[in-house]
C-alpha cells in the first residue's frame, strides 16, 4: 500500500464521518489496478470516478478511505506503454497533482479505441506521443501544454552520447518504478482490473457492477 511521494497523484483521500479525522490517520485503502488499454478497465474505471468516488464526497464512509490508481501496463496492447507514459508525463507536470491525474485518466479512458492495435499500427511511437500530449493539453482540469507533454515523451531518433540505441524517453524511469510495484507485490498482479482491498485481492469486485453495488460493497467494509 506504500506510495512514493513522486506518485502521490495516484491517491485520493476520502476522510470519513470522524470530523477529527487527519490524513495521517490509518484508513481503509482501495487499490486499482488499470491498464487504460483494458476495456474493462476502462468500464471498472469510468463507474468509480464518475459515480461512486463522487457519492463519497456527500455521503461519507464512517472511516477514511485511500484509493489509489495503480498504472498496470499490459504489454500484449502494445499502446499500453505509451499511454501509462503520458500520464506519467502529466504526473510529473503537475507536481503530482491527484484532480489532473485523475482527470487526464478519464479522458484516456474515454479515448482508449484511438489507442488500440488498428488505430496505431501504422503510425510511429512519436506520432502516437503527438496525440496523446493533445490529448493531455485539451483535457480540462490538466493545466498542461503539448509541447511539455511531449518533451518528456519523445524518444530521439540519434544514438546517446554514450552510442546507447535504448536511449528511452525521460520518463522511462517513472515506468519502471510502476512495473515493479506490480511485479513485487505479494504474488504479483497478472489481469486488469485487479482490486486490492486493505492489501488482500478481492476477486469478486467485477468491472460490470453499477455504482449502487459498488456502494454496498463499499460499506460493507469501511467501518
Amino acid at each position: 500500500m506504500a506510495l512514493p511521494p513522486k506518485f502521490a497523484g495516484h491517491r485520493l483521500i476520502f476522510p470519513g464521518l470522524a470530523t477529527s479525522t487527519t490524513l495521517s490517520t490509518p484508513s481503509h485503502t482501495l487499490e486499482l489496478y488499470l491498464d487504460y488499454v483494458c476495456p474493462y478497465s476502462a468500464k471498472l474505471f469510468q463507474t468509480l470516478y464518475h459515480t461512486v468516488l463522487p457519492a463519497l464526497s456527500t455521503s461519507p464512509l464512517p472511516a477514511p478511505l485511500s484509493v489509489i490508481f495503480r498504472q498496470h501496463i499490459q504489454p500484449w496492447h502494445p499502446a499500453s506503454l505509451l499511454t501509462h507514459e503520458a500520464a506519467l508525463a502529466v504526473l510529473r507536470l503537475t507536481d503530482s497533482s491527484p484532480s489532473a491525474f485523475y482527470a487526464f485518466s478519464a479522458a484516456l479512458f474515454a479515448a482508449q479505441k484511438e489507442y488500440f492495435d488498428v488505430n496505431v499500427v501504422r503510425e510511429d511511437r512519436n506520432a502516437t506521443y503527438h496525440r496523446l500530449a493533445r490529448l493531455a493539453a485539451s483535457t480540462e482540469g490538466v493545466g498542461v501544454t503539448e509541447e511539455d507533454v511531449y518533451e518528456l515523451l519523445a524518444v530521439p531518433d540519434v544514438p546517446g552520447e554514450d552510442g546507447a540505441l535504448n536511449v528511452g524517453n525521460r520518463v522511462t524511469g517513472d515506468v519502471k518504478v510502476v512495473v515493479r510495484m506490480g511485479r513485487e507485490r505479494g504474488g504479483g498482479v497478472h489481469v486488469s482490473p485487479t482490486v486490492v482491498f486493505d492489501g488482500v485481492v478481492a476477486p469478486e469486485a467485477e468491472s460490470s457492477w453499477d455504482g449502487e453495488r459498488w456502494g454496498g460493497w463499499l460499506k460493507g467494509r469501511v467501518v
